[in-house]
């Protein structure tokens, strides 16, 4: 097998397998070496965000998550299911960001709704991110798919630079004009 264009890692909230199972194929199709990572629980999400769980090569970590004013929606277990220490609850917020996120520079893009604000950026680039993108608002799920799929598009078949793939992803229509970029 020749060299990955990218190395992603796709880390796929609940409800989210539909978009994941496309991008997936749409990455390889591109020539992207994909590394799946199904979240069950919320420690499934923080071994990924921690490196506990993650690929030593990681160029893009795609957080494929619903969002609902500005946390990543996670599945809510039973109060005697949780973990010691595991984050309760229906949603994984910027506290949590901060307290388990080690991404040394790592690009993180967030495509779910209102994923993208600025709180939650300034969370993930704490983290040591190198860049993070994402809605800044509640965006239709067509809409972020065709964004990811552009901007990839562009990094890997035209070899655009992150910020050029970004403007042209962003200016597909009113719905993507919605996505951020924050930069470390």
């Amino acid at each position: 097998m020749s060299k990955p264009e990218l190395y992603i890692s796709l880390v796929v909230g609940p409800n989210c397998d539909m978009e994941s199972y496309a991008l997936r194929s749409t990455f390889e199709y591109f020539g992207a070496r994909v590394t799946m990572h199904w979240i069950g629980r919320p420690n499934d999400l923080v071994d990924v965000l921690s490196g506990e769980e993650r690929d030593n090569k990681v160029d893009y970590l795609i957080l494929n998550f619903h969002g609902d004013e500005g946390r990543f929606c996670m599945p809510e277990l039973g109060e005697d299911i949780y973990e010691p220490g595991e984050p309760r609850g229906e949603f994984f917020d910027v506290q949590d960001v901060v307290k388990h996120s080690s991404l040394k520079n790592i690009k993180v893009i967030a495509p779910g709704c209102t994923l993208g604000t600025t709180s939650l950026a300034a969370a993930f680039l704490a983290s040591g991110c190198h860049s993070y993108i994402g809605p800044n608002d509640y965006i239709d799920g067509n809409s972020n798919l065709i964004f990811v799929v552009r901007f990839f598009y562009e990094l890997i078949n035209n070899n655009k630079s992150q910020q050029e793939a970004f403007e042209i992803a962003k200016s597909i229509d009113q719905e993507t004009s919605m996505y951020q970029i924050y930069l470390s």
